[in-house]
C-alpha cells in the first residue's frame, strides 16, 4: 500500500473505504455506528436496572428505557440491513476499516435486550440472548480474521476495534453470570479479556505513536473507558460481589481511564455533532453502573443520594444527546450524505469519504 493510500485509508477514504460504483445513489449514508445509539440507551436501561436490583430505584424507568432501546434497535437495524442485506453489500461493510467494527453492535444490544426480556419472560428472554450471543461471536470472528487478511495500517485502527470481540465478550460474561451460567460467564470473561490484552495493546499503540485520529472519529476515544469497567461488572457477577485483588485492578485501570477522558475534554469539543457522539453513552453509562455496583459491595455514607445523583447525570446525558440527535435529524444535518450516482470513468468505486466528510471537512493538522 502506498503512503497516500494508507493516508486516505486513515482517514476513512480510498479504495477500502469506498462504496460500489454504478448503483443509484441514496440522498443519505446509513453508518454502521449509528448502533451505538440503541448500544447507549441500553447502558441507560442498564444502569436503571443495577439501581433498582440493589433496591434503590423502581422498576418502571428501566422498563420504559428497554421499550425504548428496542425500538430504536429495531429502527437502525431495519434501515441498516435494508440498505445493506446483499452478502456483497455486508461484506463490504464488514471489511470498512472505519466502519466495519460497528456492525456487531447491531448483535451486542440484542443481547442486553434479551437480558431485559428475561426478567418477565426467563424462557424467551434466554434463548434472545443466546441466539444474539452466537451472532456475537460470528461477527467477532469473522471481523478477527477479516483484520489478519487486510492490509489495514496501523493509523486505521481506532478504538472502535474492541467492540466487537472485547465489547461482546465481557457484556456477555455479565449477562451470562445474570443468568445463573457460571461456566459460560468465566469462558466469555477470558474471551473478552484476552482480546481486550491484544487490542488494547494495538489500539493505545496507534493512539500513542501515530498522528491524530480523524475528527470524526475522536468520540471513539471515549470507548477505551468501557472494557475496565464492563469487565469489572461483569467479574464482579462472576465472584458474587467479592472485593478481590482482580476487583481491585480493574477499578485502578478504570481509574487511569477516567483521568484520561477529562484531560481529553478539549479535544472532544473540536468534534463537529453527528453519530460518533454517541460514542459517549455506552462507556459512560456502564461507568455509572460500575460505580452502582461498588457502592452495592463497599459501606458508603449516603448510598441513596449518591445512585440517584448517578443516575440523573447519566439519564440527563443521554436525553441531551438524544435531543441533539432528532434537531440534527430534523435539520438534515445528522446523516452523512449519500454517494453519488454516477460512477467514475473508469467504473472505478467513488470515494466514501462522505461520511466522515460530512462531520468534519478538516483534517488532523498533524498528519
Amino acid at each position: 500500500m502506498s503512503t497516500t493510500d494508507a493516508r486516505e485509508a486513515s482517514d476513512g477514504v480510498g479504495p477500502a473505504a469506498r462504496p460500489r460504483a454504478g448503483r443509484r445513489g441514496a440522498r443519505h449514508r446509513l453508518t454502521a455506528n449509528l448502533f451505538g445509539i440503541p448500544l447507549g440507551l441500553a447502558g441507560v436501561a442498564q444502569c436503571w436496572a443495577v439501581a433498582h436490583d440493589l433496591g434503590t430505584a423502581p422498576t418502571w424507568p428501566a422498563d420504559v428505557l428497554w421499550v425504548i432501546t428496542a425500538a430504536v434497535w429495531l429502527l437502525v437495524a431495519g434501515a441498516y440491513y435494508a440498505r445493506h442485506h446483499r452478502p456483497a453489500d455486508l461484506a463490504r461493510e464488514l471489511a470498512d476499516p472505519t466502519f466495519g467494527p460497528f456492525v456487531a453492535v447491531s448483535a451486542i444490544v440484542p443481547m442486553m435486550l434479551g437480558a431485559a426480556v428475561a426478567r418477565q419472560l426467563p424462557t424467551v428472554g434466554h434463548v434472545v440472548f443466546l441466539v444474539a450471543l452466537v451472532l456475537t461471536l460470528v461477527a467477532g470472528g469473522w471481523l478477527s480474521g477479516q483484520w489478519i487478511l487486510s492490509e489495514t495500517t496501523l493509523a486505521q485502527w481506532h478504538p472502535g476495534y474492541f467492540l466487537p470481540t472485547v465489547g461482546g465478550g465481557l457484556i456477555a460474561a455479565g449477562l451470562s453470570a445474570g443468568f445463573g451460567d457460571r461456566w459460560l460467564a468465566q469462558v466469555m470473561f477470558g474471551y473478552g479479556t484476552v482480546c481486550w490484552i491484544v487490542l488494547g495493546s494495538i489500539i493505545l499503540t496507534r493512539l500513542f505513536t501515530q498522528p491524530q485520529l480523524p475528527v470524526p472519529l475522536r468520540t471513539t476515544i471515549a470507548i477505551e473507558m468501557a472494557p475496565p469497567v464492563v469487565a469489572g461488572i461483569a467479574w464482579f457477577r462472576i465472584n458474587g460481589g467479592q472485593v478481590d485483588a482482580i476487583a481491585l485492578g480493574l477499578a485502578g485501570y478504570a481509574l487511569l481511564m477516567a483521568m484520561i477522558q477529562i484531560r481529553l475534554i478539549p479535544l472532544f469539543r473540536t468534534v463537529p455533532f453527528g453519530p460518533g457522539w454517541w460514542a459517549f453513552s455506552f462507556p459512560y453509562a456502564a461507568t455509572v453502573a460500575y460505580a452502582l455496583q461498588w457502592l452495592s459491595v463497599q459501606p458508603v455514607t449516603g448510598v441513596h443520594t449518591w445512585t440517584w445523583a448517578f443516575l440523573v447525570i447519566v439519564t440527563a446525558g443521554a436525553a441531551v444527546l438524544a435531543g441533539r440527535t432528532v434537531m440534527a435529524l430534523v435539520g438534515d444535518r445528522f446523516l452523512p450524505p449519500g454517494a453519488p450516482a454516477t460512477p467514475d470513468p473508469v467504473g472505478a468505486p467513488l470515494g466514501r469519504a462522505h461520511a466522515l466528510d460530512h462531520e468534519a471537512p478538516e483534517r488532523s493538522a498533524s498528519r
